[in-house]
């Protein structure tokens, strides 16, 4: 059963059900990607439900009981992961990839907006401000949208580092950050341990973790002391970072103008640089 299948299944038994399961499903429609990797228990306690009421509700909607059900949500999460999986369907419906692309990537930054908090903006702002070094963590794809985070805050000449893993895992890395520091970790599907367990010794010598996930099921999102959410649906590939960057982007320049002259001094010696022919081109009126 593919996730489509899935969903127009527990929709259509939805339908027939009392309040209460009805909330259930909603809860699983809603949030698929948090439920896939939830105990019962903790289901339970985030609906105000007991966890015999979630088997009932499991096998209301066809399934032996409630382990069968968080296989097939886990199952749906991994279609979503798998690129082989996801080029097979696109292939198999014959889809205008472009346009399926298009409409996909509106629907990122729509929901990356929506998600998008402005006291959070200030709290973010607030942090970076106060912090001795702002580390930026990523492994694999979400190393990217660390770089582009950690390039912005070079160009404010604000301290910080990009921590991926190289000729030093991450977890090595993680010995040198400490009380006064800051780390924002990009964690898209698939999820890493490495990532996590840094992110356990970063939090447990006393620094302050700020995560940007697609989900508060992340395991990284346990330790954090300031959560963004992003959305990162792709037709082919795993993940896209058109939404997470999107963010940083947004993050970033606020607290740009939120610095004030700080900044616009570190924004002058940059622009000095641009115009360093050693290791440019020269400017020709270019908009830097």
């Amino acid at each position: 059963m593919d996730s489509a299948q899935l969903q127009a299944m527990l929709r259509e038994k939805m339908e027939q059900m009392p309040n209460k399961a009805r909330r259930v499903v909603e809860y699983l429609l809603s949030n698929t990607r948090e439920a896939a990797f939830l105990s019962i228990g903790e289901v339970a306690e985030k609906l105000d439900v007991s966890k015999a009421q979630l088997v009932r509700v499991s096998r209301m909607v066809g399934f032996d009981g409630y382990a069968d059900l968080k296989d097939a949500l886990q199952n749906s999460v991994l279609e979503h992961v798998n690129p082989t999986a996801l080029l097979s369907k696109i292939m198999k419906n014959r889809q205008d990839l472009p346009e399926e692309i298009l409409r996909m990537e509106h629907a990122n930054l729509d929901d990356t907006w929506n998600q998008l908090k402005p006291q959070n903006i200030v709290k973010f702002c607030e942090m970076v401000r106060q912090a001795n070094m702002v580390y930026c963590m990523g492994w694999g794809i979400s190393s990217l949208v660390a770089e582009a985070l950690y390039t912005r805050l070079m160009e404010m000449g604000i301290r910080s580092s990009l921590m991926k893993r190289g000729s030093v895992a991450l977890i090595e890395q993680a010995r040198t950050v400490t009380k006064g520091d800051i780390v924002v970790v990009c964690e898209l599907p698939s999820y890493v341990i490495e990532v996590t367990e840094s992110i356990e010794r970063i939090s447990a010598n006393g620094a302050t973790v700020i995560t940007i996930t697609d989900s508060p099921a992340a395991p990284v999102c346990q330790l954090s002391d300031l959560s963004f959410f992003v959305s990162d649906t792709s037709p082919t590939f795993g993940s896209t970072i058109v939404g997470p960057v999107f963010l940083i982007h947004i993050l970033t320049s606020v607290l740009c103008v939120n610095l004030g002259e700080k900044v616009r001094a570190a924004l002058q010696d940059q622009e000095m640089g641009l115009h360093d022919e050693r290791i440019y081109y020269p400017a020709y009126g270019l908009r830097y």
